[in-house]
C-alpha cells in the first residue's frame, strides 16, 4: 500500500500533504450510492485540491447507476484513490452510510494520518479549502472536528440555521484522529443524525468543534429531499429532532422561525408535525440521557441569548449564538 511520503506530485503540480510541513497527514472517505450527477465535480474538486491525502477511499454503496464507471476513470492516473464497491442491500437507511464508511476505514490499516475526513459524493470545494482546514488543527491541538458553513442553491448554513459554529456539517466534516477514535467512530443509527451525533459526542468529551465561515463547500443536492419533496423532508427533520432528543421548547422556537421561510407557515407546521407525532409515539431515541442532557442545555443557552438579543433590539448572529 502507497504511504503519503512515497506519491509525487500528480500533472497538476499538487503535492502530497507529506510534504507539506505545516499541516497534517490526511485521510478522506467517501461512501457514494447513485451519485453519477454529481461525482465527478467532488473528485475534480479533491485532484485539484493544493495538499492531496495520503489515501482517498471512495465507496460505492450498492450504486445501480454509473457511480463505480465514473470513478474507475479516475484511479489509473491517481494511485492515492481506491474503490471499494458493496452489494445492492434492500433497506436503505442512514445506518448504510456508517457501514461504508467502515468499509473504506479496512483500507486505511498500516496508513499513518493523524486527520481522517468524511466528505460527500455530492459536494465541490475550493482547491486550498482542505489546506485551509488542515492548518486550523495544527494551529490548535483541542480541535478534535474542523469544517466550514455550506451552502446550496438559496440557503446558507451561515445564515439560515442555528446550529451555530459549533456544528460541523456532515458533508464534509475532518477528524482529529485520536478524536475519532475516542468518541468511537460514527454510530450507525437508522434514523439518522450520525454526523450530528459524532461531533455533539466531541463536544460533550472536551473537544473542540468548528465550523469555519472563511470558507465553505457547496452542496449540489438540497439536504433531505435526494427522495422527498420540501414538506416531507422538514417532517423527518421534525422528527429527527425528537430523535435526537431536542428540547421541547426550543422546538417550538424553530418552528416559528422556519413558518417565516418558505414554504411559508406550511414549512413550519411539517417540521412541528414531525417532532409532535414522533413525541406522541415516544419513538425509542438513539442518543445516551448523557448526551441528551448536554444537548438540551446548549439549546437552552442559545435560546435565551436569543430572546435576550431580540428584547434589546440586538441584531443576532445565528452563526455565532453561542460564545468561545
Amino acid at each position: 500500500m502507497t504511504s503519503g511520503t512515497d506519491i509525487e506530485a500528480n500533472s497538476s503540480g499538487r503535492t502530497n500533504v507529506g510534504e507539506h510541513q505545516l499541516c497534517p497527514p490526511y485521510v478522506l472517505i467517501t461512501p457514494a450510492h447513485n451519485e453519477e450527477a454529481f461525482i465527478a465535480q467532488t473528485i475534480e474538486s479533491v485532484i485539484n485540491q493544493t495538499v492531496l491525502p495520503v489515501k482517498w477511499v471512495i465507496v460505492d454503496d450498492g450504486s445501480t447507476d454509473s457511480t463505480a464507471a465514473i470513478v474507475s476513470r479516475y484511479l489509473p492516473k491517481y494511485p492515492w484513490m481506491e474503490m471499494v464497491q458493496r452489494s445492492p442491500r434492500q433497506d436503505r437507511n442512514f445506518a448504510g452510510k456508517v457501514h461504508a464508511f467502515n468499509a473504506g476505514c479496512e483500507r486505511l490499516k498500516g496508513l499513518e494520518y493523524e486527520i481522517i475526513g468524511n466528505l460527500d459524493a455530492d459536494v465541490s470545494i475550493e482547491a486550498d479549502y482542505l489546506e485551509f482546514l488542515l492548518r486550523r488543527f495544527t494551529e490548535d491541538e483541542r480541535l478534535g472536528v474542523g469544517g466550514t458553513i455550506f451552502i446550496e442553491e438559496g440557503y446558507s448554513s451561515e445564515r439560515h440555521s442555528f446550529e451555530g459554529h459549533y456544528h460541523v456539517a456532515g458533508g464534509c466534516q475532518l477528524f482529529r484522529r485520536r478524536c475519532f477514535e475516542e468518541i468511537g467512530g460514527f454510530k450507525p443509527n437508522k434514523g439518522g443524525g450520525v454526523d450530528w451525533v459524532a461531533v455533539t459526542t466531541a463536544r460533550m468529551m472536551g473537544w473542540k468543534t468548528r465550523a469555519f465561515r472563511e470558507k465553505r463547500f457547496f452542496h449540489h443536492r438540497h439536504l433531505g429531499t435526494a427522495k422527498r419533496g420540501a414538506l416531507a423532508a422538514l417532517y423527518d427533520y421534525g422528527e429527527r429532532d425528537y430523535y435526537l432528543g431536542g428540547h421541547p421548547v426550543w422546538e417550538l422556537f424553530r418552528v416559528a422561525y422556519r413558518m417565516t421561510k418558505r414554504p411559508y407557515i406550511f414549512g413550519g407546521l411539517s417540521l412541528g408535525l414531525g417532532y409532535g407525532w414522533a413525541m406522541v409515539r415516544r419513538i425509542d431515541r438513539s442518543v445516551s440521557n448523557e448526551l441528551m442532557a448536554f444537548h438540551r442545555g446548549e439549546q437552552m443557552r442559545k435560546l435565551g441569548i436569543i430572546l435576550k438579543s431580540l428584547l434589546t433590539f440586538r441584531r443576532v448572529d445565528s452563526f455565532k449564538v453561542l460564545p468561545d
